[in-house]
């Protein structure tokens, strides 16, 4: 066991040095800003009408919205499933939406085949959930590794823009030999060419500046932020994410869907109602300037022109749109299943 240690002292003390001297910084682009052009070069579906975001130190610039990997809902759509996908992923592009988060392997087996043909059109993200730390059966480097070769080989991909573990809810239960065990495997993911970038999501938040300012190996954090996520006023992890240059993408934005009246149907008697709903917390979260970038799951290329509205309209809210969604984000705080009660935690960040 010591020996052990003192490898991942030396492994540690070499990432370190190796991640040292990145550009530290936070960074828009948007219409008319001057480094547009620029982006226009680099950015996989550039759109000038979207906001682009820097992912933090991997230098990538992301649509100030993405696209989450879940598809809840998506039953209501009378059309075939990998047309839907496909469509939803064309439409993205078309309008600018440049980031996939898939982070189940059935979501990366249907993103790649959206993808097949186009897939330096947009940055992919992966995990295999069901196969990293939060199963025990998975908590070395080893497994890890062979997880991310096997979901590679089922999907048809030979690489991952991002590779975002999925840690335990809390992840905070996990051991800190875990921890070593998770970054070994991304640091060797990234040496070896199958992941650009690496990072990892988790629901714990203290687990998380744990994580980001003892392993300096990450760049990618995922996390839960909602219409009714702030700042928090004292041990905030926006300030540690700044410093470290972390680039941040919030999941569940709309609160697992609770946000919502409607079903999501075509015709839904709520449909306008909603959409208009979707754009206000949007607009809200897109205020905290430290956070990359929500990734809602979206299921018709009616709601990927919806988030990109929402992205073009004022982004400060009045003083009777912040109660209209203050009022929404109470029913859906009332309305959430009883599986999704933890997401109450996450009100400050």
């Amino acid at each position: 066991m010591e020996n052990k240690q003192v490898n991942r002292r030396k492994f540690m003390r070499d990432s370190a040095v190796a991640a040292a001297g990145l550009a530290v910084g936070l960074g828009t682009i948007r219409a008319g800003n001057a480094h547009a052009e620029s982006a226009a070069r680099k950015t996989p579906s550039y759109n000038p009408d979207m906001e682009y975001r820097r992912l933090g130190k991997t230098g990538l610039w992301v649509s100030a919205v993405c696209l989450g990997g879940h598809w809840k809902r998506v039953n209501v759509m009378n059309q075939d499933f990998a047309k839907n996908r496909r469509d939803v992923v064309t439409r993205c592009m078309e309008v600018g939406i440049n980031y996939i988060d898939a982070c189940w392997d059935n979501e990366v087996r249907a993103y790649s085949k959206a993808l097949k043909g186009r897939r330096d059109k947009m940055f992919m993200a992966l995990s295999h959930g069901a196969k990293e730390t939060r199963n025990d059966k998975y908590r070395t480097a080893k497994k890890l590794l062979g997880s991310l070769d096997e979901l590679l080989k089922d999907s048809k991909q030979e690489y991952t823009d991002l590779w975002r573990i999925t840690c335990h809810e809390p992840g905070g239960r996990h051991s800190f030999n875990t921890s070593c065990e998770m970054v070994e495997a991304l640091e060797k993911a990234k040496k070896q060419g199958k992941a650009r970038f690496i990072g990892f999501s988790s629901h714990d938040r203290r687990w998380i500046k744990f994580m980001i300012e003892y392993f300096p190996q990450i760049e990618v954090v995922l996390f839960p932020y909602t219409a009714k996520s702030k700042i928090a006023p004292k041990d905030s992890l926006f300030p540690a994410l700044k410093k470290l240059d972390i680039g941040a993408l919030g999941i569940k934005p709309f609160a697992s869907n609770s946000l919502f009246k409607g079903s999501s149907a075509p015709g839904d008697p709520h449909a306008q109602e909603d959409d208009r709903r979707a754009r206000l917390a949007i607009r809200y979260i897109l205020c905290n300037e430290a956070l990359t970038a929500p990734i809602p799951g979206l299921i018709s290329p009616h709601q990927v022109d919806n988030m990109a509205k929402a992205v073009k309209e004022r982004r400060k809210l009045d003083v009777a749109e912040a109660q209209e969604l203050k009022e929404s984000m109470e029913q859906a705080w009332a309305n959430l299943p009883a599986n999704y009660q933890w997401l109450k935690n996450w009100e400050y960040v």
